[in-house]
């Protein structure tokens, strides 16, 4: 494994941990408050709370299974509600974002996957005031439509979209991801943005991403 390899899966493993570290804190705290309490509603309380942070730990790792790893148990392809599951969680776990989702296939090949859930993520986390999250896959191409009042995307994650080579970090290392896989594919990345609308895609005609 060579030391730009050993980079990126530094970086991976950074992003997981930020995005794990505020439900499995959650998990902890919820702990620390249960050992102590001895009333009933407030342990019912502290119950739901270790709920929610398993809930939202097991969900994220779902997650990033598919997006970052190698996702062992799934084979060469990967069924269309594997990959929308764990997407559309993300989606609704802060009940600010609406989630739609339009496939022509039932399956997924690996690197369609990969591209798929890294563009996805970048359009959530630049959802910062909620909105609406859409993914289409038709004939072959990748579609990902964030909608809201305010759309952010990181200048560094646009700069990786665009075919610019910024040194990476755990904040880009999905554009990165999505990219390397996409051009390995001979696909191409799209990225357009209107005033509250953002679209990220990849797309290449004749190689087909699932399977009907």
């Amino acid at each position: 494994m060579n030391d730009e390899a050993i980079e990126l899966a530094s970086l991976m493993c950074s992003r997981l941990c930020h995005d794990l570290l505020s439900p499995v804190g959650a998990l902890n705290n919820g702990l620390e408050l249960l050992a102590d309490e001895e009333d009933p509603a407030l342990r019912k309380e502290y119950l739901a709370l270790l709920a929610d942070g398993a809930k939202a730990s097991a969900e994220k790792l779902k997650f990033f299974r598919l997006a970052f790893g190698a996702a062992g148990g799934f084979g060469d392809r990967v069924d269309a509600g594997e990959v929308r599951a764990p997407l559309e969680a993300l989606a609704g776990a802060s009940g600010k974002v609406a989630f739609g989702w339009v496939a022509d296939c039932t399956t997924l090949d690996r690197a369609a996957t990969r591209i798929l859930l890294n563009l996805g993520l970048i359009a959530l986390d630049a959802l910062v005031r909620g909105g609406r999250l859409d993914i289409g896959l038709e004939a072959g191409e990748i579609v990902v439509r964030a909608e809201g009042t305010r759309i952010v995307l990181d200048g560094e994650v646009r700069r990786v979209l665009a075919g610019e080579t910024p040194p990476p970090t755990s904040r880009t290392i999905g554009a990165v991801l999505a990219r390397t896989i996409a051009e390995r594919e001979g696909r191409t990345i799209l990225l357009q943005e209107e005033d509250g609308v953002l679209v990220l895609g990849a797309s290449k005609a004749d190689k087909p991403i699932g399977r009907a």
